[in-house]
């Protein structure tokens, strides 16, 4: 497949996967969404702010695995395509985009 490199920052890339994980990743974000709705209720309710910050810990953490299954399912179609694909865009915005996830 022929890329066209050009300095447009909006383009888009050429080649299409699928993610082994989507079904996952969404499990756990509606879990993570649950969760954090019970403790915007804790917040409401003037339920103990350890209780809360601990509630908080634990989605903070449910976020940050969820984010893990995402960044191993990006590298292992995603970069292996780009690789492969010798498109060099999407290696540079998944390296923008790792340096925001373990900020």
């Amino acid at each position: 497949m022929d890329h066209i490199h050009d300095s447009n920052p909006l383009q888009t890339h050429t080649h299409t996967h699928t993610h082994a994980e989507t079904k996952a990743v969404i499990n756990r974000l509606s879990r993570a969404i649950g969760h954090l709705e019970s403790v915007k209720k804790m917040v409401e309710n003037g339920q103990d702010c350890s209780d809360i910050l601990i509630q908080l810990a634990a989605v903070r953490a449910a976020l940050t695995n969820t984010g893990k299954i995402i960044l191993k399912d990006h590298l292992d179609h995603c970069i292996v395509d780009a690789v492969n694909e010798h498109d060099p865009q999407a290696l540079e915005k998944f390296k923008k985009a790792l340096d925001q996830f373990v900020k």
